[in-house]
C-alpha cells in the first residue's frame, strides 16, 4: 500500500479533493464510506446478483413487523422477468416510458408507478431502479444492452421478502482521538438489525457456545449449533425453515476503528457475533481501489476519476458517484474493472465469521438461496 494506513490515505484524499471544505478530513471520511458501499455493490453485480438486488429497501423485523429498517442491499426472489426495447433518443429513460412499453406484454394495472428515471438526460444511471410497486412485489429495471439507436432493458419482478441482506459499516478517526466516538453505536445498530431480520435466532450456552434456534410452522423450536443449522437451512428444501430466513452479511472496513480481522476490538466482536457472515475489507484493498480508479487511473478508468471528482467539487450540482446514482460511463468502467480483477478484489476481503469459510462459500450459499422455489415457499 502506498500509504501507511487508510487514515493517511484519508488525509491525502482530503488534500487532493476536499481542500475547499471546512473539515477536509471529515469530508474525505464520508467519501470513503461511500466507496465501501460502491465496492460491495459492484461485487454483487459482478457475482451475477444485480437483478435480485434492491437498495435501501425497508426490512421488517422477524415476528415484529411494526418495525422495519432500511438496509443497504437486499437480495430478493425474481418471480417474473421481461425484456423491453426503447429508442435511444438522447432523452431520459423514465418509468412512464418503460411501463408503457411493458404494457404491451403484461397487464400492469396492479402496479403503482414510481417516478424514477433509469437514465436521466445527464447520463446518470439509477441502480436498482424501481418503476412500479404492487401489494406483494415490485418492478425493477436495468440495462441489458446499449447502442446508438436502441436501449434493451431487463424488467424483473421481485418479491418483497428477501433471502439475503448486506450492510456496510465504516467509522473514521477524529484527529487527536484513539477511535471514533460513534464506533460502538454503529456496531450496535448493525448488530441489532442483523439479529432481528431473520427467523434464525442466536442463543448461547453458559460456556459461550453459539447455537441457532428457528421455529417450525407448528411453533416448535428447532435447535442446533449455529453454523450447522444455518447451512442446513440454506441447502434445505424444507419450506418451514426457509420461509422467514434471511442470510445476514456485514461488510466492515478498518480506518483505525475496527483494527484488523486478526486483532478484533469490542465493536468488531459485537458485529461478528451478530451477522451470519462478516466480511472485513482490508486497508490494502481499499487503498488499491482508490489508487487505481481515483488517484492514478489508466486511460480506460479516467471516467471513474472524473465522475468522483465532479461529485465533490465546490460547485457540484449533483452527486453522480453513489451506490444509487452513478455516471453511466463510470458504471461501465467499474463493471469492467471488477470483471477483469474479480479474483484480486475478492482477496481484499477477510472472512471473520463463520470461521474457516471462504468468500467462495458465501457466493455458493447466496446462489443456493436464489434457486429456491420461493413462489411455493412464500
Amino acid at each position: 500500500m502506498a500509504y501507511e494506513s487508510v487514515d493517511k490515505l484519508q488525509n491525502a484524499l482530503g488534500e487532493q479533493v476536499f481542500h475547499y471544505t471546512q473539515d477536509k478530513k471529515k469530508a474525505a471520511g464520508r467519501a470513503l464510506g461511500t466507496l465501501v458501499e460502491i465496492i460491495t455493490y459492484y461485487l454483487l453485480k459482478t457475482w451475477g446478483f444485480n437483478n435480485s438486488t434492491s437498495i435501501e429497501r425497508g426490512l421488517a423485523e422477524y415476528g415484529n413487523e411494526d418495525i422495519s429498517h432500511n438496509v443497504e442491499y437486499s437480495l430478493h426472489p425474481i418471480i417474473n422477468d421481461y425484456i423491453v426495447k426503447l429508442t435511444n433518443d438522447g432523452k431520459s429513460l423514465t418509468a412512464t416510458k418503460i411501463l408503457k412499453e411493458l404494457e404491451k406484454q403484461i397487464d400492469i394495472s396492479r402496479f403503482v408507478k414510481k417516478n424514477n428515471n433509469l437514465l436521466d438526460k445527464h447520463k446518470t444511471l439509477r441502480n436498482a431502479c424501481t418503476i412500479g410497486e404492487s401489494e406483494n412485489s415490485f418492478l425493477l429495471t436495468s440495462f441489458k444492452s446499449i447502442n446508438s439507436k436502441e436501449f434493451e432493458l431487463f424488467v424483473f419482478e421481485q418479491m418483497y421478502k428477501p433471502y439475503a441482506m448486506f450492510e456496510c459499516k465504516r467509522v473514521g478517526i477524529e484527529e487527536g482521538t484513539a477511535k471514533g466516538p460513534q464506533t460502538i453505536e454503529k456496531a450496535k445498530q448493525g448488530a441489532y438489525v442483523a439479529r432481528t431480520a431473520s427467523s434464525l435466532q442466536k442463543i448461547r450456552t453458559d460456556k459461550g457456545e453459539k447455537y441457532g434456534l428457528i421455529y417450525r410452522s407448528d411453533n416448535q423450536p428447532y435447535i442446533k449449533p449455529y453454523v450447522e443449522l444455518m447451512e442446513e437451512i440454506i441447502y434445505s428444501i424444507d419450506f418451514d425453515l426457509l420461509k422467514k430466513f434471511i442470510l445476514t452479511v456485514g461488510v466492515v472496513s478498518n480506518h483505525g476503528n475496527w483494527f484488523t480481522s486478526d486483532n478484533q476490538n469490542k465493536e468488531l466482536k459485537v458485529l461478528a457475533h451478530s451477522y451470519d457472515w462478516l466480511m472485513f475489507l482490508s486497508d490494502k484493498g481499499l487503498a488499491k481501489f482508490i489508487d487505481e480508479l481515483i488517484f492514478n487511473p489508466s486511460p480506460e478508468y479516467k471516467c471513474v476519476q472524473q465522475a468522483f471528482k465532479n461529485s465533490y467539487t465546490v460547485d457540484k450540482k449533483r452527486n453522480i458517484f453513489t451506490k444509487v446514482r452513478m455516471n453511466l460511463a463510470a458504471d461501465e468502467a467499474l463493471l469492467k474493472y471488477f470483471s477483469d480483477n474479480i479474483s484480486i478484489i475478492e482477496s481484499w476481503f477477510n472472512i471473520i465469521t463463520p470461521e474457516n469459510k471462504s468468500i467462495s462459500n458465501l457466493k455458493n450459499e447466496i446462489a443456493a438461496l436464489r434457486t429456491k422455489n420461493w413462489r411455493a415457499i412464500l
